[in-house]
């Protein structure tokens, strides 16, 4: 497992527009900047999460993205999700159901199972405004 920029990015955004929510719709632009990422980059993440209900999109002036969801309500998972992080420990738990031709036999797969269990569950119990608070 290893996260991405898209997650760990898209997971920023997402506690910057938590955070200035009083703000409106904020420009992809001022995102980026605050963010020390690339506008064209940036985009690509905001669209993600506005097909995902995750942000609100306005074009024109005054436009740019909002957060539509309670960062109480928004976990950490959910995010990571959408943003095709894979978090299974090892590639053969990747596939559901299990592919892998030892799978019957093998006797690490119990503890494998087990680590993707604690990593779901952990990712499970953080919000954006859990985030907002460290």
């Amino acid at each position: 497992m290893l996260i991405s920029t898209r997650g760990r990015y898209a997971l920023r955004f997402l506690i910057d527009l938590a955070e200035n929510q009083g703000e409106g719709f904020i420009t992809t632009r001022e995102l980026a900047d605050r963010q020390e990422v690339s506008p064209k980059y940036a985009e690509r993440l905001m669209a993600l999460l506005s097909k995902n209900n995750f942000v609100a999109t306005q074009h024109g002036k005054g436009g740019g993205y909002r957060l539509v969801i309670n960062p109480n309500d928004c976990k950490v998972s959910e995010i990571l999700e959408v943003m095709n992080e894979e978090l299974a420990p090892v590639q053969c738990l990747a596939c559901s159901p299990n592919q892998c031709q030892r799978a019957e036999n093998c006797r690490t797969l119990p503890m494998w199972q087990k680590l993707g269990d604690i990593i779901n569950n952990f990712f499970d119990g953080i919000t954006i405004a859990d985030l907002m608070k460290l």
